[in-house]
């Protein structure tokens, strides 16, 4: 049996890995997911790595070699070092406002919204600016027509939260019927004009799947799906 939850294939050269629930502030519970996408020459880009284990190593290190690992955001750093520790050659990335928070890691260049040299054809980025709470990075993988968010969608389902935090949790639209932009995050953008920018950036991807860190990945008509939850953004 393995020691985290599930491993599956999302689509052409992109799995998925649910690692160990964490404990966030206030005692909100959070299960994990990371992205594992193979490049077309057997590198391999961990995005958001979860916990490190020797059986996740030993499966990972079967699809190819570690070459890239990435912090989409300030919030997705935890086991960061853990990876890097274990695969030292691999090519650190985060997004803006890690260096500041983690002096201790040895970051490479921060994402912006370029092509990371070696990506090109096969990952692009865009980042989501605006947010007092975060900076997020979102990935398209072409040749599955995936969009990677990590924390600017949310869904947790029914009962996860108790007490009190199920209460915040709802308020906050992290119990929805499909994965939604928490209320706390649309509060906290400070620059809707630079979200709507990134918005129309995702929206061009013209993207048929949507995988997110927290929540049930959507597997068909992502578009749409898109479109539909960040209606309130307004015109972009």
């Amino acid at each position: 049996m393995r020691d985290y939850e599930m491993w599956q294939a999302f689509g052409p050269e992109i799995w998925t890995v649910d690692g160990p629930v964490v404990t966030a502030a206030a005692g909100f519970h959070y299960p994990t997911r990371m992205a594992i996408i193979r490049l077309g020459g057997g590198d391999l880009v961990i995005w958001s790595p979860v916990a490190l284990t020797p059986q996740l190593r030993g499966e990972v290190e079967m699809l190819g070699n570690v070459r890239y690992l990435v912090a989409p955001n300030t919030l997705h750093d935890s086991f960061i070092a853990d990876w890097h520790r274990a695969y030292p050659v691999a090519q650190v990335l985060a997004a803006p406002g890690l260096r500041e928070k983690r002096a201790d890691l040895r970051l490479g260049a921060d994402l912006g919204n370029t092509t990371v040299p070696g990506w090109t054809g096969e990952i692009e980025i865009v980042l989501v600016r605006g947010n007092r709470i975060t900076t997020e990075a979102v990935a398209f993988h072409r040749p599955s027509g995936t969009v990677i968010f990590t924390d600017l969608l949310q869904q947790f389902p029914p009962g996860w939260f108790k007490g009190w935090r199920a209460l915040v949790a709802r308020l906050d639209l992290m119990v929805a019927d499909e994965p939604s932009v928490p209320r706390k995050f649309r509060v906290a953008f400070s620059d809707k004009r630079a979200a709507r920018a990134a918005l129309r950036h995702i929206l061009a991807w013209r993207a048929d799947k949507v995988l997110m860190a927290h929540g049930t990945p959507i597997t068909r008509g992502g578009h749409a799906y898109l479109k539909r939850t960040f209606a309130w953004l307004g015109k972009w």
